[in-house]
């Protein structure tokens, strides 16, 4: 083979390389984003993808295994839907009653989500609004609003 011919194909083989593992290393960006009704009525179907649902944390049901260091607790929606949550790392910060948590990982039926990732958002007591009115889609566009001085 000549010179160019290998340098060529050690070229692709690289370039297939790193396509690949930047393809492995963002699930994220081919996830699903649901709701936790859509979810729970549709567990079966988005087993193997990757997905983001929000719920309101039970406090009473969190349970902490330091030595294992894995943490289940359970969240609820507004429509009395209950899901039972189990993720393998660190209990966030802001874990109390009436955090919006937003969890990634996948269903494993059962109402139950085994979530790669855990994060919260500020008690409904920072934002001056009930909980139990709370809403999803309100919220999102309060954070995607320009302030005033950019319209």
């Amino acid at each position: 083979m000549k010179k160019n011919t290998i340098v060529m194909l050690g070229g692709f083989i690289i370039a297939g390389a790193i396509v690949f593992l930047l393809m492995a290393a963002t699930p994220g960006s081919s996830g699903v984003e649901l709701t936790m009704k859509d979810l729970l009525a549709n567990q079966e179907k988005h087993k193997d993808d990757f997905v983001t649902v929000e719920g309101l944390l039970i406090e009473e049901s969190i349970k902490w295994d330091a030595d294992k260091i894995e943490l289940k607790f359970d969240v609820k929606d507004n429509d009395g839907n209950v899901m039972h949550v189990v993720h393998n790392g660190v209990r966030p910060d802001n874990f109390s009653e009436g955090v919006i948590t937003i969890l990634q990982g996948a269903p494993t039926g059962n109402n139950t989500f085994v979530a790669e990732t855990v994060k919260t958002r500020c008690p409904s007591k920072y934002e001056g609004e009930d909980m139990e009115n709370y809403d999803p889609d309100k919220h999102k566009d309060k954070l995607n609003k320009k302030p005033s001085s950019e319209e």
